[in-house]
């Protein structure tokens, strides 16, 4: 609980825009909730949410969208990127990509930030949806964006790392690496962690650019690293998952399910005793955090690429079958469950006591308090 209080005020005092209130600790700012990446939260949420309304976009939704006090912000893949009002899911204003997004946004004071398969990242402004500048890679951007200070970080399929100005997009650094950068980066502390598609594991100096410590791990990555306290935990495509001690730069254990290996897409969740990811094997995956070994498992019916949220002492995550489920953070218990029909790759958002997720065929669910009034609204 310590640790959210203090990523909270840390990103109230560094961000332009934002005050000490409720809503804005209540937030939903960007790819797994916080720069860590924990994938975890205590802010609240209905133990049997309702729809309160349901948005139709004119494509597919694979990014998680960020939510502020009263607005929710998502991008689809035909290149649209929408901010919808947060209590009745109502368009404030569209913005038209050159290409596909699935890259989350990134909600940063007055602005928000994401990019697209083109390879450009946009800082638009939050209440109008004006483009206050852009920054063109050679590759593709599926990584989402994040923070550190005044500066945000994202990979590009160009297998560079970037470090802009948040202000005005000017290049502080890159870091080149040997192969595509899919994955989101975490901070932790003054320090970025970074994994990618060569197999390194890398600790990188937020101020300069520069390598702390570089660990070759040998195996491909294309989830995002999750970091809590001292540790970061991180899902590969060999059918391991991974803890590394980032003080001592060493792996402090590997776990893999005894029968089924299949790769982990999905971004680990946090919590002081547990690391929760899904897997293609079709499971829901429940870690001792200091020891690697299994807690429990939960079988989806369907591969896991979306990432789980841990919500106090629940779970929420969503499989390929389109089913979003609420499970018992310490034994995997189903609590609720809601078959959208649709598959989803999306990772939930919890913001102001709502769950908000998108889907394959392109409908944005709202879930909250049973009292609210169910809405659809149009594109």
């Amino acid at each position: 609980m310590k640790i959210l209080w203090m990523t909270a005020l840390w990103v109230l005092v560094f961000l332009p825009g934002y005050s000490l209130s409720s809503s804005s600790i209540e937030s939903w700012p960007l790819f797994r909730g916080d720069p860590s990446l924990s994938g975890l939260t205590h802010n609240y949420l209905p133990h049997r949410p309702q729809v309160i309304w349901t948005f139709q976009a004119t494509d597919g939704i694979e990014s998680t969208v960020a939510v502020s006090s009263e607005t929710v912000f998502v991008g689809t893949l035909d290149g649209s990127f929408h901010a919808l009002e947060l209590e009745t899911g109502r368009p404030r204003w569209k913005y038209k990509a050159k290409d596909t997004i699935k890259s989350s946004p990134l909600l940063l004071g007055r602005m928000v930030y994401f990019g697209d398969e083109f390879g450009i990242l946009y800082a638009l402004d939050v209440q109008t949806g004006s483009l206050n500048w852009s920054f063109e890679t050679e590759g593709a951007i599926t990584s989402s964006v994040n923070f550190l200070h005044k500066s945000i970080i994202f990979g590009s399929y160009d297998q560079f790392l970037y470090c802009l100005s948040a202000q005005d997009g000017a290049l502080l650094w890159r870091v080149e690496t040997a192969g595509y950068l899919h994955a989101t980066p975490a901070v932790f502390g003054k320090s970025i962690i970074v994994v990618g598609c060569d197999g390194y594991f890398r600790i990188i100096d937020s101020q300069s650019g520069q390598a702390k410590r570089q660990l070759d791990l040998g195996v491909y990555m294309g989830a995002s690293p999750a970091v809590y306290q001292n540790s970061a935990y991180v899902g590969t495509f060999e059918s391991t998952v991974l803890g590394v001690n980032l003080e001592e730069g060493q792996m402090s254990w590997t776990y893999q399910h005894p029968e089924k290996h299949f790769p982990f897409y999905s971004s680990a969740a946090v919590s002081e005793q547990l690391v929760v990811l899904g897997g293609r094997d079709k499971m829901l995956h429940a870690v001792d955090r200091e020891t690697g070994r299994a807690v429990w498992t939960f079988p989806a019916g369907s591969r896991v690429d979306s990432s789980p949220v841990i919500v106090g002492d629940r779970v929420v995550f969503a499989s390929m079958t389109g089913v979003i489920y609420i499970l018992k953070l310490s034994s995997g218990e189903v609590l609720w469950e809601f078959d959208t029909g649709s598959p989803i790759v999306a990772s939930p958002s919890i913001a102001g006591g709502k769950l908000i997720i998108g889907t394959k065929n392109g409908l944005l669910y709202c879930f909250g308090d049973a009292r609210s009034e169910r809405k659809k609204l149009p594109e």
